[in-house]
């Protein structure tokens, strides 16, 4: 199955084979569904809307450093980490870092973090980052 998830700009293939049976071979098809904007929730992970925000947060510090043009062990200096935890970022491997460290990440890079809390209008509140 093909995961269209738009608010990060990538797909997520997960592939549900049915296999055809022809008088020759055995066939597989993949099925196509639409991505619900969140592939941690699709692909029924926990903690998705975290995991979405961990990895909107992830890919902002990556696009700073490659914009800036750091390599990085550069990046590793201003954000306080060895350049494999960098690279991991820039793989999007968020899994290590808090939420509250990647916006240490974005402070140390130069960028102000705003954080609104607003009601919600449903019984259970959603978090999510917007990107100005």
């Amino acid at each position: 199955m093909r995961l269209l998830c738009p608010c990060l700009n990538i797909c997520v293939y997960v592939y549900s084979y049915k296999t055809m049976r022809t008088k020759r071979k055995s066939v597989k098809r993949a099925s196509i569904s639409e991505s619900s904007g969140n592939a941690f929730a699709d692909l029924g992970l926990p903690d998705a809307e975290q995991e979405l925000m961990k990895a909107r947060l992830t890919i902002e510090i990556y696009r700073i450093i490659r914009e800036r043009g750091l390599t990085q062990t550069e990046a590793g200096k201003i954000l306080g980490i060895p350049q494999p935890q960098v690279s991991a970022l820039a793989r999007n491997r968020s899994g290590n870092f808090s939420v509250g460290r990647l916006i240490e990440f974005l402070t140390a890079l130069g960028q102000d973090v705003k954080i609104s809390v607003t009601p919600a209008r449903k019984q259970h509140g959603r978090a999510s980052v917007v990107v100005a």
